[in-house]
């Protein structure tokens, strides 16, 4: 009889367990949807400082090369077309300044020419010309005249650009020299590619690429802090 109870027992201990594994299941995945929504706005807040300020850093990068480079016999004729074009942007006529711009670009041989031509990707990126503009920051990477800086520069631009719109493991691709080399976008590029690899599924691949910019004393404090905070939204899953 004692044997017959311990075997209901049993029985009735069967569903049970299998609600409580369901609950637990439950809650692991409604844990790891909000670790996954909280790196989706951490990404968001932290990214806007390189998606919300195109333009800045395209000025500040060109205008560090363009002094590097400068001479005495700067063309005036193109400083001034460039400058009107600028103006034109900063009135919102960007129709006329994507106008002046190519007209610069095309007509240029110096500094210039780069430098109007990441304005025009930089106003088609406003516009909401993702397409256009990652086409004219890809022009950039592959001019051999323009500035090694400017070029590597482009690339990481241009995948910012379609990060939406491409393929993560594409864009790893582009990324990959950046990442891998020891140019001035070197971290800004491995930033991206643990933002790709998490967009993927990879979130293994992600949390090492975190963990060494988090504890590279080389990167930009900034951009540590950036990398601990990611990885604490990524926790152990």
């Amino acid at each position: 009889m004692a044997r017959k109870k311990k075997k209901d027992k049993r029985e009735d201990d069967g569903p049970d367990q299998e609600i409580d594994h369901l609950e637990a299941q439950i809650f692991k995945e409604v844990d790891e949807d909000v670790r996954r929504d909280r790196y989706t706005e951490l990404w968001k807040s932290y990214g806007k400082y390189i998606t919300g300020g195109v333009t800045a850093v395209v000025l500040a990068a060109a205008g560090f090369v363009w002094w590097q480079n400068h001479q005495a016999s700067v063309r005036g004729a193109e400083g001034e077309a460039y400058s009107a074009a600028i103006g034109l942007a900063r009135s919102g006529k960007t129709d006329e300044a994507i106008k002046a711009l190519t007209a610069v670009a095309a007509s240029s041989s110096s500094g210039y020419k780069t430098m109007a031509r990441f304005q025009e990707a930089a106003i088609r990126a406003n516009r909401g010309e993702l397409a256009k503009a990652a086409e004219l920051y890809d022009a950039i990477a592959a001019d051999s005249s323009a500035d090694k800086i400017l070029r590597e520069l482009a690339v990481l631009l241009s995948v910012l650009t379609v990060l939406d719109a491409e393929k993560p493991a594409a864009l790893t691709a582009k990324l990959a020299p950046l990442a891998n080399g020891d140019g001035p976008w070197h971290h800004s590029a491995l930033e991206l590619t643990a933002f790709l690899a998490q967009k993927s599924g990879n979130t293994k691949r992600a949390r090492e690429i975190y963990t060494r910019l988090a504890d590279d004393a080389t990167a930009p404090s900034a951009l540590r802090a950036r990398a601990r905070a990611l990885l604490g939204a990524l926790g152990n899953s």
